[in-house]
């Protein structure tokens, strides 16, 4: 499987710790899906001109994740503040405004696409700032996409006829609040639906059959990045042999190992 994620970078700053982590959504589920066996993985962003774009890009070579096509602005990166609870549970914490996530929004161009055509899905996330391109994209290759908690009607509206793949973080939601949004997902024309729960697991649909997937228990350091590890092994697994069950037991496995890990995939530098 060949993965390109396209969105967000940043430096998770673990305040009580006095250490970053790099991070992001789309980064992290980049990492991720590299360590999960993907045979090519590339992100395409945006990145600041700091020291922090650096250490971001030089773990992401480590890590054999290409950067083609990023580019890079005059402005620092993102910041956000974090603080971890006695379960493992994080807190954000705002960090400086003016970063390069705040300023500035990627424009694909066709040169962009070239590269885009080359691979086998496109993973982005709410954070990515694209939704206005995702017609074009999706044209070109089969779209995931982390909308994190955001579910009002109109973003789903705007969205969801483009994808592939939707992802939704949904630990507050009811039994019949998790079917209600699967069902209006898929009615909008997405493939596949996923609504990540927390502790209570996962609930997935293909539009024929819903499956439901507990968790694997660990001892928890860090919930950063659960998430996005959770899809980078779904769309692993799924992309290549569309096995659903399988796909869930193994991003279950993957999710929860990352939770033992400090920050988003490690790599921790001092502030």
């Amino acid at each position: 499987m060949k993965l390109i994620t396209i969105g967000d970078n940043v430096t998770d700053c673990y305040l009580s710790d006095g250490v970053y982590y790099p991070g992001g959504q789309a980064v992290n589920v980049a990492v991720n899906a590299r360590r999960d066996g993907a045979e090519q993985v590339n992100y395409l962003g945006i990145f600041g001109d700091d020291e922090r774009a650096e250490y971001i890009r030089a773990c992401l070579a480590k890590e054999g994740v290409t950067t083609l096509r990023c580019r890079k602005v005059y402005a620092p990166t993102a910041q956000p503040g974090v603080r971890i609870g006695t379960d493992g549970d994080r807190m954000f914490v705002r960090g400086p405004r003016d970063s390069c996530q705040h300023l500035f929004a990627l424009s694909l161009v066709n040169e962009d696409y070239e590269v885009i055509r080359g691979y086998d899905v496109c993973h982005t996330t709410n954070e990515a700032h694209i939704e206005n391109q995702l017609p074009r994209l999706s044209a070109e290759i089969p779209v995931s996409f982390d909308f994190s908690t955001r579910r009002d009607d109109g973003y789903l509206r705007a969205v969801c006829p483009f994808l592939t793949y939707a992802f939704f973080s949904g630990s507050d939601l009811s039994d019949e609040g998790v079917s209600d949004l699967t069902e209006k997902v898929l009615k909008l024309g997405t493939r596949v639906v996923g609504v990540t729960r927390g502790a209570q697991g996962s609930v997935f649909s293909d539009g024929k059959k819903t499956y439901r997937h507990g968790i694997k228990k660990v001892k928890v350091a860090d919930t950063m990045g659960a998430g996005d590890a959770f899809i980078a092994a779904f769309l692993t697994r799924y992309v290549d042999s569309g096995d659903m069950e399988a796909s869930l037991d193994f991003a279950a496995d993957r999710s929860a190992y990352s939770c033992t890990v400090s920050g988003g995939f490690g790599y921790p530098h001092p502030m």
